[in-house]
C-alpha cells in the first residue's frame, strides 16, 4: 500500500520499512531552483531583501512559503527543510557618536570579545515570532491544498566553524566559552518550543565543527558541546520531536559522542567527500541512528557527468538500505550543481522505485 509522505518519513526515523526511501532535498538554492520551479525562487534567501521591497514582508513571506511548497511538490518530496525569516525591517538607525561615525572599541583579546559577546548574549531579547510566520503561512497553505509534508526546521546554534575566538577562549578560558556554549542552548530551547507549539517534530541541532577533520579537539567537543546538544535533544524528545544532529566534515573521531553521547535520531549533512560513509555508519548505528543523505553535492553532483551522478545515487540508496535512510544531498545545492546533474539524480530515484520520470 502506498504512504503518504508524513507516513514515509516517519516510518524511516522509527526504523520501519518504508514503501520507498523518503527524498527531499535540504537546501535549493538559485539558479536551479529557477529553472526547476519556472520563476524566481521566492525562498531563495538572496532574494529576500528584493521581494520584501517590491511585495512588503507579509506577501513576501507567503512567497516565499508558496514557492518552496510548490518546488516540493513539483519534485515529488516527501519532506520541507524550512527556515525561519528575517522578521520586518526597522527604522531605526545603529547608534553613533558625536561626529556621526559608528562607535569603535579598542583592539581586544579572543577571551574579552567572548565576555562581551556573552554580555550581549545574556541582555539580547526572546527570539521574535513574527520569524516563524513562515511556518505557519505554510501549514496554512497545505491545509489549503490537502498536502502534508512534515517540516525539518534548524535550532542550530553549537557550532564552532571560523569563530576563531571562540575556540581560542575554549583553551584560554573553559567557563567563558562554556558560558557561551550554555546561552546557546537557552537561545535553541527557546525556538524549539516555539517548533514544538507549531506542531513541527523535526528539529535539528548542533553546528559545523569539522572539515577534513574536527577543527576542536575530541575532548574539547566532549566538554563543551556535547552535553549542550544532548540538553537540545532532550528538549526536543520532551515534545514527541525527532532530534537531527548536523554537521560537515570527518566525524569519525567523535562519531560516537555525535550520534549517541548527544541523544539524537538522525544524522543530517552526512559528508560523503570528507569520508563519511554512509554503508558504514548503518553499519554501526542503523539500529539507532537515521541517516539523511549523503549525495555529496560539492563534487559528485556539481562536477561528474550524469551518468556518473545517476550510480551515485543509486549506489546512495544501496546503501541506506529498506530502513533508516531519507535520501537527500550532503549539504546544499548551489550553482555549481548543472541542471542535468541534479535531474540525474531525481531520474535516478524515480527509476529505482518504478515512478514516472521528472520532465521539467
Amino acid at each position: 500500500m502506498e504512504m503518504t509522505s508524513r507516513q514515509r518519513v516517519e516510518a524511516a526515523l522509527s526504523h520501519r520499512s518504508p514503501d520507498r526511501t523518503p527524498v527531499f532535498e535540504y537546501v535549493l538554492l538559485s539558479p536551479l531552483a529557477d529553472q526547476l520551479l519556472g520563476r524566481t525562487y521566492g525562498a531563495d534567501p538572496v532574494h529576500w531583501e528584493r521581494l520584501v521591497a517590491e511585495l512588503g514582508w507579509e506577501a513576501a513571506v507567503r512567497r516565499r512559503a508558496v514557492d518552496q511548497l510548490e518546488l516540493a511538490v513539483r519534485l515529488g518530496h516527501d519532506l520541507m527543510y524550512v527556515v525561519p525569516v528575517p522578521p520586518p525591517p526597522t527604522t531605526r538607525a545603529p547608534l553613533a557618536d558625536a561626529a556621526g561615525s559608528q562607535p569603535t572599541r579598542p583592539p581586544e583579546g579572543p577571551v574579552e570579545a567572548m565576555v562581551r559577546r556573552n554580555e550581549a548574549a545574556a541582555a539580547a531579547p526572546p527570539p521574535d515570532d513574527r520569524s516563524l510566520s513562515v511556518h505557519r503561512v505554510l501549514q496554512q497553505e497545505m491545509a489549503q491544498r490537502g498536502l502534508d509534508l512534515p517540516v525539518l526546521a534548524p535550532a542550530y546554534g553549537h557550532g564552532v566553524w571560523t569563530d576563531v575566538d571562540l575556540m581560542q577562549a575554549m583553551l584560554l578560558a573553559p567557563e567563558v566559552a562554556a558560558a557561551h556554549f550554555s546561552l546557546a542552548t537557552a537561545r535553541c530551547t527557546a525556538v524549539i518550543d516555539r517548533y514544538l507549539d507549531l506542531g513541527i517534530r523535526l528539529i535539528g541541532i548542533g553546528g559545523d565543527f569539522a572539515g577534513t577533520r574536527p577543527i576542536i579537539s575530541p575532548a574539547a567537543y566532549q566538554q563543551f558541546i556535547v552535553p549542550e546538544v544532548r540538553a537540545c535533544a532532550r528538549r526536543i524528545h520532551a515534545g514527541g520531536g525527532w532530534a537531527v544532529n548536523a554537521s560537515d566534515g570527518d566525524l569519525w573521531s567523535v562519531i560516537d559522542d555525535f550520534l549517541l553521547g548527544c541523544q539524537v535520531d538522525a544524522y543530517l549533512e552526512i559528508d560523503w567527500y570528507a569520508g563519511m560513509d554512509l554503508a558504514r555508519l548503518k553499519a554501526g548505528y542503523g539500529p539507532r541512528i537515521a541517516f539523511f543523505g549523503n549525495l555529496d553535492c560539492g563534487t559528485v553532483l556539481s562536477f561528474a557527468t550524469p551518468d556518473e551522478v545517476r550510480r551515485h545515487t543509486v549506489d546512495c540508496l544501496l546503501a541506506g538500505g529498506d530502513t533508516g535512510h531519507i535520501l537527500c544531498a550532503s549539504n546544499a545545492i548551489t550553482a555549481s550543481v548543472p541542471l542535468a546533474n541534479y535531474l540525474a539524480v531525481v531520474n535516478a530515484y524515480r527509476d529505482t522505485f518504478n515512478l514516472d520520470r521528472f520532465d521539467p
